[in-house]
C-alpha cells in the first residue's frame, strides 16, 4: 500500500472518487507496465471497505501520464454511466494551468483540427477532412522570464490537445518532452489541471474541486 502515500484522495462518497492524480504515473494499464493509478485506487477501496474480489471503479476521462491534477473516478456503474455522458455533453468543466515558452496574447481562442499516430503516440495539426476538431480558450496570468502562465479552459478532450495547439503556435509547454525541442528529462510537464466541475451523478448538484498549483518549477517562478 506505498503507493497511496502519494495519492491525495480530494473528496469520496458511495458514488465518487476524487483525487489528485501525480505526475509520471498512467491513469490505467499501459505497456510499460508500470503501477497505474486506477489500479492504486482499486486497492485502496478493496483495503477501506474490507471488500472481497474485485473491486469496480469507472475510468470517465484521462490526463496523459507527464500530468498531473484533478480527477474523478466512478465507485458504481450508474454513476460512471451518468458521469460518461456529461463528457459526451461537455458538462465537464475543466481547468488547465501551464508555463509556455515566450509571452501569448492576454486572450485568444484556438482551434484546429488533430489527428493522432497512435503507433507513435503522437498528435498533430492537420485539416478538416482529416482531423478532430479541438478547441480551448486561454488567459495570460502573468509573464516572467520569457515564460507565460496561462489558464485553460478546454472544450474539446482531443489526446494531447494543449500541448500540440500551444507548441504548434510557438508556444510549447516547459518540460514537454513529445512538442518541445528545449525540454530536457529533469523538468516535468509544467500542465497542471488544477479545476474540475460537474454535476453529482446522483444528486444532481454541481461540484468543483480545486487544488493549488504545484510548487516545483516552472510554477513557482510564479
Amino acid at each position: 500500500m506505498e503507493e497511496l502515500l502519494k495519492i491525495n484522495i480530494i473528496y469520496e462518497d458511495n458514488h465518487l472518487l476524487v483525487v489528485e492524480k501525480p505526475v509520471n504515473i498512467p491513469v490505467c494499464e499501459d505497456i510499460s507496465g508500470d503501477m497505474d493509478l486506477l489500479s492504486i485506487l482499486k486497492n485502496y477501496l478493496k483495503v477501506k471497505y474490507n471488500k472481497p474480489g474485485n473491486v469496480y471503479l469507472g475510468l470517465v476521462h484521462r490526463l496523459d501520464r507527464p500530468v498531473g491534477g484533478v480527477m474523478v473516478f466512478a465507485k458504481t456503474s450508474k454513476a460512471a454511466s451518468r458521469l460518461s455522458e456529461q463528457v459526451r455533453k461537455n458538462l465537464f468543466e475543466k481547468t488547465y494551468y501551464a508555463v509556455v515558452e515566450n509571452k501569448v496574447k492576454k486572450y485568444d481562442t484556438l482551434e484546429d483540427y488533430l489527428k493522432k499516430n497512435n503507433k507513435k503516440n503522437i498528435t498533430y495539426v492537420t485539416d478538416k477532412n482529416n482531423g478532430k476538431y479541438a478547441c480551448l480558450d486561454y488567459y495570460l496570468i502573468s509573464f516572467k522570464s520569457g515564460f507565460s502562465l496561462v489558464k485553460i479552459n478546454i472544450h474539446t478532450g482531443r489526446s494531447h490537445q494543449i500541448r500540440v495547439q500551444f507548441s504548434s503556435r510557438g508556444f510549447p509547454l516547459i518540460g514537454d518532452a513529445k512538442y518541445n525541442s528545449n525540454s530536457d528529462k529533469k523538468t516535468n510537464i509544467a500542465l497542471f489541471a488544477k479545476i474540475l466541475s460537474f454535476y453529482h451523478p446522483i444528486s444532481r448538484e454541481k461540484m468543483t474541486f480545486e487544488l493549488e498549483l504545484p510548487k516545483r518549477y516552472p510554477f513557482n517562478l510564479f
